[in-house]
């Protein structure tokens, strides 16, 4: 009986040996990121569902026991920025925690960049104001549109292109509680408070002269026009007539 020793596998040359035991000893062989790809997904898809410190917190245990603390690691392992890391780590191992400042975020409104702006457009708009009729908010309303108010700042000094638009002068002027609403045109009085007292002394006086020959009654249909306080456009249409 004999026996082969042949193998019934191929056998790896001594280079390629030495390469596969190298990225072995090193934890960088495929099947090992096979098989901790997932796990990764998994703690990366956890971070996202948390925010501020406890993101914070979470991504320094996860860096301490599977990265060795090193905030450089994870940024190429998680994809999480060093610097949060980093931040995360600092509080883990002094027991402080560093407060957010959500607030000031973001791009600065345009009254708030140039408070000369809005004490303008508050001395321009405030001299046409009024209160609400019925004092049922303290919205004040105005009869100068965004576009009156934009060419009063051009007029005033403001250069044109540091300037804000149109429209974000508008949602301005909406924030400063200034609401766009015309004045209504003064209307002739329909009856004034004299009126009745009015007809009853012509009444009256019907009724002494009504069996004098001697006095002619003679009707007349008069209109007369009352102004009530100021027009809008100076009392003139648009159209300037």
């Amino acid at each position: 009986m004999e026996i082969s020793l042949e193998l019934s596998y191929a056998v790896l040359p001594n280079d390629a040996r030495s390469l596969v035991g190298r990225r072995l000893a090193s934890g960088r062989a495929t099947v090992m990121q096979d098989t901790v790809e997932p796990y990764d997904a998994l703690i990366r898809s956890g971070a996202r569902r948390l925010t501020g410190y406890q993101r914070r917190s979470f991504q320094a245990e996860v860096v301490t026991a599977l990265c060795g603390g090193n905030a450089r690691q994870a940024e190429y392992r998680f994809g999480w920025g060093r610097e949060t890391v980093e931040k995360g780590l600092h509080e883990q191992q002094h027991g402080v925690r560093c407060l957010e400042n959500f607030a000031a975020r973001g791009r600065q409104r345009s009254e708030q960049k140039d408070p000369r702006l809005a004490a303008d457009i508050r001395a321009i708009v405030e001299p046409h104001t009024y209160a609400d009729p019925e004092l049922k908010s303290a919205r004040r309303y105005t009869n100068l549109s965004a576009a009156e108010v934009r060419d009063a700042l051009i007029a005033e000094g403001h250069p044109e292109g540091a300037l804000p638009s149109e429209r974000t002068l508008r949602d301005i002027l909406n924030r400063m509680n200034y609401r766009l609403k015309r004045i209504q045109k003064g209307k002739p009085l329909k009856k004034t408070k004299e009126t009745d007292a009015i007809f009853a002394n012509v009444t009256q006086v019907k009724k002494q002269v009504c069996d004098d020959p001697e006095t002619l009654e003679i009707s007349v249909d008069t209109k007369a026009k009352v102004a009530l306080g100021d027009y809008a456009r100076g009392g003139k249409n648009p159209d300037g007539q």
